[in-house]
């Protein structure tokens, strides 16, 4: 990339018991194989539905004019209602912050090297027109399917409760079985996170009895 932009990734999973770092490893390789790298990560376990997202907001405070965020997908970024979709796009837009999504390959040009400045200007002005009719689009779409995920959440709890078949979310025994025979035997969080895959919060939970 020209013109001392970099490139920031942004990866964000829903609950505490997600990994948010899971497509790290395939945003290095997608950078590397556009001939770019990585600068620097955001990562953090935060709905997309809300702005109160710490490492969202220190990333965009951090980035400059020119610089790239990367994502997996853009509803890593939000699945916001209409008007605070516009609070947060007028953000990135404001600083000159560009966006580049895996699935919205027309952003991967904002990786590659210009031959010229006034190609680059040319391509950019281009660029930021269509990226911002296409994550308007794409905003409302991640935002419906959120909507629509928890309605029919709703509704099938609902129902189940008629039928009196709802008993809340069952506790995964065989894990939580697994952690504590491992507490026992002296093992770490840190290690206990690595061997079973799962979160530092599942781990205490277990450990409470909660």
């Amino acid at each position: 990339m020209g013109n001392g932009s970099r490139v920031f990734a942004y990866l964000r999973a829903s609950t505490a018991d997600q990994d948010a770092t899971r497509a790290k490893t395939m945003l290095d390789t997608f950078c590397h194989e556009q001939g770019a790298s990585i600068s620097g990560y955001f990562v953090e376990n935060a709905s997309g539905a809300t702005l109160d997202r710490p490492e969202l907001m220190r990333a965009l405070s951090f980035m400059q004019e020119g610089d790239v965020l990367l994502l997996e997908q853009v509803d890593r970024l939000t699945r916001l209602k209409s008007a605070e979709w516009e609070k947060l796009r007028a953000i990135i837009e404001g600083k000159g912050i560009r966006l580049c999504a895996l699935d919205l390959p027309f952003t991967f040009p904002v990786l590659e090297k210009k031959d010229s400045v006034a190609e680059d200007d040319f391509q950019q002005r281009i660029m930021a027109a269509i990226t911002g009719m296409m994550l308007d689009v794409l905003a409302a779409v991640a935002r419906k399917d959120f909507d629509d995920r928890r309605r029919r959440q709703k509704e099938g709890i609902a129902k189940a409760k008629e039928q009196g078949k709802y008993a809340g979310r069952k506790k995964d025994e065989q894990k939580r079985n697994q952690i504590l025979v491992l507490r026992e035997r002296g093992l770490s969080y840190s290690e206990i996170e690595g061997l079973l895959g799962c979160s530092r919060r599942t781990i205490s939970k277990a450990v409470r009895g909660v």
